[in-house]
């Protein structure tokens, strides 16, 4: 067969292949790989198959690492499918451009898109799927289509009371011309979408039977741990393994171009033979940062000298000088790590003609590609199994395709199949960091107390440069740096935002929320200290410099209403705001919070969001509720610290996250809207950390202007 496969031949194909009705929707080339593909349980073809057995397959090609994609997906295709959802299953699709990102173009989870970028595709798989279902019975039956419906799985014709299920029309279904832009249901009809569904990944994961990479065990597998440099730029100079390879179980011990591999029959021995290495590296390289204290030093100092211009509105020099008031601060804001539940694993089966990856990514074109040109093979030899991800927050989004690289070079070392493993130190020193910050910013009030200028200047690393996705960084300007302050939505009318994008040895990646994660919390912080400066109500000063986002101001006031502003604490307690756009979705979070012991106590947060169409009001309320959680950790104690060129922090002793009995009561108020949907993962965490300090400021009367909070900045210390 050629590639040139027509569709009523892709879907005899895929009925062959599935015993039943196979649906592709926008299929774009290498039709005879994706239809044999078929033939293998981990590599469906389509976006829905639906089975003899009445079953309907949704192939799904975004990562599930939490946040409820699987469940979210298969109800778009559930709803104008007309589906029984007791009757759905989802598998994780192959690597192909029939899975690619509307947007981007590759295959890929992120940016908070998932649902926003298959809104449309995977509505019209399921109608599709349903107009053939619903004209194939009415041929069988010799009626009008028109005269039948579809529900719950089955096709029905009132008239006569006839009805078929699904299974039993989907082989006739096949032989059918899929139609040409089939209508959507009005959202009006919605039964699924916008209602609480369970999710369908949680049943797998109750019984232990759901799939991780490091749940993958192959014959004749063997387990490896990586001892990578201490140093970000060294390099093996030489390699003593003689007490390496005495260590009962290892089998091998192999330099790879990451540093020094150590391979055993399982992850205890392995681990010990990495203990026993005795490895001389490289300096580092020349220009490597030393500290995290000097290189605070070095943005505060370029912070002052003039950057490139992301922003420019009105004549904010000129405001700020004839204000009636003036305030300059600076932020501070560390690098941070992603420290996902599941450290970063990667099984690979690498034979002469073909390579089988096993792992959790977020990149899956990217990842298939690299390990192609690793090996030496084809990308169509190489086949990527996406399973499930024990959290991703982007660290499974590297553009250098780390963790699979890695491993593939590990099994090209050791010619057997092989687990690479990272300890949890591993990950924390390992690299890939949310960049260090600092902002240096002013801000001018006329004799009315209004805002007038806005002066702010960003220092930080490009997370864009030396990427695939370098060509989105226009005029030396990286918008991934500058998003949440280049585009903030108040109506300062002199308002010019600059940036310096200094290079550093130290390896950065986007982190859950990506900019938005430092820009909130200056800009929102900041207002707060303006508005304290004008002797206005935070939320007021808010309200009037939103008249013109009335989406934003919606959010705003329902946040404030449901949390009580305005109203009477507990003593000891104080309530502090922030509001952020992000993702396509907005946000506000009014945080309540005490100070307890030697640090500060959140026991409340109250979020309110517009993330346009609503899919699953359950799935947003997690994931607004995980981002708390994810916030504060970084609120509280979130800090990757380097001393002499090494990082500090190895675990969560000395990197530590929220626990559960630090955990606020978290209340979730979603805005009806038919705006286009918005993500719902990402913009949770920006607006956290300003809401927290925010309430501290007005509890102690302290400004925290960097992260984390300290028990010096309280007062505690």
């Amino acid at each position: 067969m050629s590639d040139a496969v027509g569709r009523r031949d892709f879907l005899k194909i895929g009925a062959a292949a599935g015993g039943g009705l196979l649906i592709g929707v926008a299929l774009p080339g290498r039709a005879t790989r994706v239809a044999a593909a078929t033939r293998s349980a981990f590599a469906p073809s389509a976006f829905v198959r639906i089975g003899a057995d009445d079953l309907v397959t949704v192939i799904v090609g975004k990562a599930e690492m939490g946040q409820g994609v699987y469940t979210s997906l298969a109800m778009l295709v559930a709803e104008d499918l007309e589906a029984d959802w007791s009757k759905l299953r989802v598998e994780s699709a192959p690597v192909d451009p029939a899975y690619n990102h509307a947007s981007f173009g590759i295959q890929m989870t992120g940016g908070s898109s998932s649902v926003s970028s298959e809104w449309e595709r995977m509505r019209r798989a399921g109608a599709t799927a349903r107009v053939m279902l619903v004209a194939a019975a009415a041929r069988s039956w010799g009626v009008d289509a028109a005269s039948c419906r579809a529900e719950k799985g089955f096709v029905l014709h009132a008239a006569s009371g006839r009805r078929s299920s699904y299974g039993a029309l989907a082989e006739a279904a096949a032989s059918q011309e899929p139609p040409v832009n089939v209508p959507l249901k009005d959202p009006a009809d919605f039964k699924i979408l916008g209602r609480p569904m369970p999710r369908l990944d949680t049943p797998s994961k109750v019984d232990g039977t759901a799939q991780f990479a490091g749940d993958v065990n192959l014959p004749g597998m063997l387990v490896a741990l990586v001892l990578r440099p201490p140093v970000f730029g060294a390099t093996v100079v030489k390699v003593d393994a003689a007490r390496a390879k005495a260590v009962p179980g290892v089998k091998a011990v192999a330099t790879i171009p990451q540093g020094v591999a150590v391979a055993a029959t399982g992850f205890w021995a392995a681990r010990k033979g990495r203990e026993a290495l005795v490895v001389e590296w490289s300096a580092a390289p020349a220009g490597a940062v030393a500290s995290t204290d000097a290189l605070q030093q070095e943005y505060a100092a370029l912070a002052k000298t003039p950057g490139l211009v992301a922003t420019n509105r009105g004549d904010a020099a000129a405001a700020l000088t004839g204000a009636a008031k003036t305030l300059s601060t600076e932020y501070d804001v560390p690098f941070l790590a992603h420290a996902m539940m599941e450290p970063l694993s990667c099984v690979v089966d690498l034979r002469a003609d073909r390579c089988e990856i096993w792992t959790g990514t977020q990149f899956q074109t990217g990842d298939r590609d690299a390990a192609a040109k690793r090996t030496g093979l084809r990308p169509e030899d190489v086949q990527i199994h996406t399973t499930l991800l024990g959290g991703g927050f982007g660290r499974r989004a590297t553009p250098s395709h780390d963790f699979v690289t890695e491993a593939v070079e590990v099994a090209k070392a050791v010619k057997v199949p092989v687990k690479v493993l990272w300890t949890r130190e591993d990950d924390l020193r390992g690299g890939y960091y949310r960049p260090m910050w600092h902002d240096r910013i002013s801000g001018g009030l006329d004799a009315n107390g209004s805002l007038v200028a806005w002066s702010h200047t960003i220092v930080g690393q490009s997370l864009l440069a030396g990427t695939p996705f370098e060509d989105g960084i226009k005029n030396g300007i990286d918008d991934s740096s500058v998003e949440g302050a280049a585009d903030m939505p108040y109506a300062v009318p002199n308002l010019r935002v600059e940036l310096h994008s200094p290079r550093s040895n130290v390896p950065v990646l986007w982190w859950r929320s990506v900019g938005h994660s430092h820009t909130a919390f200056v800009v929102e912080s900041f207002l707060d200290e303006m508005a304290e400066a004008a002797g206005r109500d935070p939320l007021e000063m808010r309200r009037a410099l939103l008249e013109n986002e009335p989406r934003t101001r919606r959010v705003l006031d329902l946040a404030a209403e449901r949390a009580g502003w305005g109203q009477a604490l507990a003593p000891g307690r104080a309530r502090g705001l922030a509001v952020h756009a992000s993702f396509g979705s907005l946000v506000a979070q009014v945080a309540e919070v005490s100070l307890a012991g030697s640090g500060v106590r959140v026991h409340r947060v109250v979020c309110a969001i517009d993330c346009g169409r609503i899919v699953n009001p359950d799935t947003i309320a997690a994931q607004l509720e995980g981002a708390v959680a994810f916030g504060l950790s970084a609120v509280l104690y979130g800090e990757i610290t380097i001393k002499d060129g090494r990082v500090e922090q190895s675990n969560f002793h000395d990197y530590p996250i929220l626990r559960m009995n630090e955990m606020p009561q978290v209340e979730v108020h979603i805005v009806p809207s038919d705006a286009k949907p918005g993500g719902v993962g990402e913009p949770g965490v920006p607006p956290l950390a300003p809401a927290v300090i925010n309430a501290i400021a007005v509890l102690t009367g302290r400004r925290i202007r960097h992260l984390p909070v300290r028990p010096q900045d309280l007062g505690l210390a």
